[in-house]
């Protein structure tokens, strides 16, 4: 199937998967803690040290759950 076709698919169905929007957000009691670290580290990084992020690969986007969230 080429591009053109799943494109056409989707405008004439109304889809626009790329346009879903959702925020997920932790109910990790210690969250916030976590987060300023995290921005800590790119903001005052270490003397000599090098800050790398790795997220989601690249063109793939975690949108849905495969299983269950854990309580």
């Amino acid at each position: 199937m080429s591009h053109n076709f799943i494109a056409d698919l989707w405008r004439t169905h109304g889809l626009r998967p790329h346009r879903s929007g959702t925020f997920k957000l932790s109910r990790d009691p210690a969250f916030t803690d976590k987060v300023v670290n995290v921005v800590g580290l790119y903001l005052n990084p270490p003397d000599g040290a090098v800050v790398l992020c790795v997220d989601e690969k690249t063109q793939i986007q975690a949108l849905d759950r495969t299983q269950a969230a854990a309580d």
